[in-house]
């Protein structure tokens, strides 16, 4: 069986003369005839200078390559795309499925027996997933880590859950600018992900659920030294798995899938891991259902004391226990004959020795944030393919709510008019935003944060119900309905609702209702029309492609056919 440099030989008609043509270059980097018979293992290297997130990787990168030199491999690595969260316009989600492409299309074309994907930005990891979901070759996630949070005036900061929470008090006239621009400057102060359970490190706690990445390395902060060594742990880890060939299509079960959701359920994770989780397993070729969602929702109390579903940080989290804390207390709920990477079963990995648990960070289960799951999935004529809440980060009071709409047609028409005195906006309002969605936004961009119109903040409104086809940060908080499928762009219900429309939502019934009549809703529909697509490049393979919410977002032609 081929090995090393002798893979996926480049097509010259000659197999022996691809490779002593390859032997030859690869001998004009400095490698030996010994090295060059070694196991190969690829490092997907996803570091940029509009990746603030990854400002480590050079130094994270190569203590992966100590731990596979040490277990006798050769390492490698490669550039693939990086997507900075927010440095891409008009959103990175537009650019994750292009990542999964080029990750699982290097990953097949270059030789390599096993990869290990670095990343941690809320895009890159999904994506590199996807790709090594679709590739097939052995595969180990490494995660960037969370950054360290910073101080203001003796108050504790992360990014970004309190970035959010100050900039609302801005617009609020609560602080002044001078103070706005003092918090900005502490927001983030190291490198690594988001501070708190958002997105990020929503995805490395899924990524180490699922078995992809070595245990116990998902909370670890990006600039601990134990960050470093877990990244030589898993080159040492990739050498294996290069010889024993285990590959992600074993470790990525229906069952794997199922322990995700419910660890997602338990730590208050981000509204996005629901899109993420879905387009892995989809390239899988396994659903994911929201109803199934629902059921274990409650059944799966939230756990963990986070922002911006708590009080605390990712570096509490580590400290506390991290996520074998959180798997040990799910235990009985888990299937536990699922593999991960190290070859070992969740069984087995939980019959260790238990360590140190904080149980003020992560709670027992007789001492829940909350006795049921962080998010919900709701239906109803609003959403026949359902919508997403999290309510571990929502005003409960606000869960059976039946209102007006007050309805922007586009991100434009909000920003234009949000803060306009003269909005027909009150406190029991439901402001909706169409157009937002993977079609509308494109790219379905986390707008669904809708900021509260100013007149009401600055008479103290704190949260409203807000509804959108569009995702928000798992960093942010309030009661947001998001992810509404069919989105507007492609003619769903909620392209129809026009301000002054009523919208009842019951989250104890799990329902999202637009409460006007078929006949007016068919006289709307007869007037709607679909926008144009771009005519040329990535952007036109998107629009032509995307799936909707419910399917991941992924495209139709990268989803596994079985």
């Amino acid at each position: 069986m081929s090995h090393g440099l002798a893979l996926g030989l480049t097509n010259y008609g000659d197999r022996d003369f691809a490779l002593y043509l390859r032997r030859s270059f690869a001998r004009s980097m400095g490698y030996s005839t010994e090295s060059l018979a070694k196991p190969v293992v690829g490092i997907a290297n996803s570091g940029s200078g509009f990746n603030n997130c990854h400002r480590h990787f050079p130094e994270l990168i190569e203590a992966v390559k100590r731990g596979v030199s040490a277990a006798g491999g050769l390492p490698i690595d490669f550039p693939t795309i990086s997507l900075g969260e927010v440095f891409l316009e008009p959103t990175s989600m537009l650019y994750r499925n292009l990542m999964s492409m080029d990750v699982e299309e290097m990953v097949r074309a270059q030789p390599m027996d096993a990869v290990v994907l670095v990343g941690g930005c809320d895009k890159t990891v999904p994506a590199q997933l996807m790709g090594a979901a679709s590739a097939n070759v052995p595969a180990i996630q490494l995660v960037a880590g969370p950054m360290m949070t910073g101080r203001w005036e003796g108050e504790r900061l992360g990014a970004c859950t309190d970035c959010r929470r100050f900039w609302g008090r801005y617009r609020a006239g609560q602080i002044s600018k001078e103070e706005i621009d003092g918090v900005e400057g502490r927001l983030a102060t190291t490198a690594g992900t988001c501070a708190v359970m958002g997105t990020a490190s929503t995805m490395a706690c899924i990524a180490e659920t699922l078995g992809m990445t070595l245990p116990g390395t998902a909370a670890i902060p990006a600039v601990h030294a134990d960050r470093l060594r877990a990244a030589e742990a898993t080159g040492q880890a990739a050498v294996r798995l290069a010889v024993s060939r285990l590959t992600p299509d074993r470790i990525l079960t229906p069952e794997a899938f199922e322990n995700a959701l419910r660890v997602l359920l338990a730590i208050g994770g981000s509204t996005n891991a629901i899109i993420h989780l879905t387009a892995v397993a989809g390239r899988a070729g396994v659903p994911i259902s929201l109803e199934r969602l629902n059921t274990i929702s409650d059944e799966t109390p939230v756990l963990v004391d986070l922002k911006p579903s708590g009080d605390h940080y990712m570096e509490d989290f580590f400290n506390a226990g991290g996520l074998g804390a959180v798997l040990a207390e799910l235990r009985q709920e888990l299937h536990l004959g699922c593999l991960t990477v190290t070859g070992e079963t969740l069984s087995t990995r939980l019959d260790a020795a238990p360590r140190f648990v904080d149980h003020s960070v992560i709670r027992r289960r007789s001492d829940a944030i909350l006795p049921v799951g962080g998010l919900v999935a709701l239906f109803g004529t609003l959403a026949p393919g359902g919508a997403i809440l999290k309510r571990s980060a929502a005003d409960a009071r606000l869960f059976e709510t039946e209102a007006e709409a007050v309805v922007f047609d586009s991100l434009e028409d909000l920003s234009a008019r949000v803060d306009d005195p003269a909005l027909p906006v009150t406190p029991e309002s439901i402001l909706v935003l169409k157009n937002a969605g993977p079609k509308g936004g494109p790219g379905m961009p986390e707008a669904g944060y809708l900021p509260i119109p100013q007149k009401l903040l600055r008479a103290g409104v704190k949260d409203m119900v807000r509804i959108s086809d569009a995702r928000m940060s798992g960093t942010a908080f309030g009661t947001i309905v998001l992810h509404v499928t069919p989105e507007a762009a492609v003619g769903g219900p909620l392209a129809l609702v026009a301000t002054g429309d009523r919208i009842r939502m019951s989250v104890k019934e799990r329902k999202l209702d637009l409460l006007v009549s078929e006949a007016e809703l068919s006289r709307r529909r007869a007037s709607w029309k679909v926008a144009e697509s771009p005519v040329r490049g990535y952007r036109k393979l998107y629009m032509d492609h995307v799936l909707q919410a419910d399917h991941g977002c992924d495209f139709d032609f990268l989803r596994a056919r079985r």
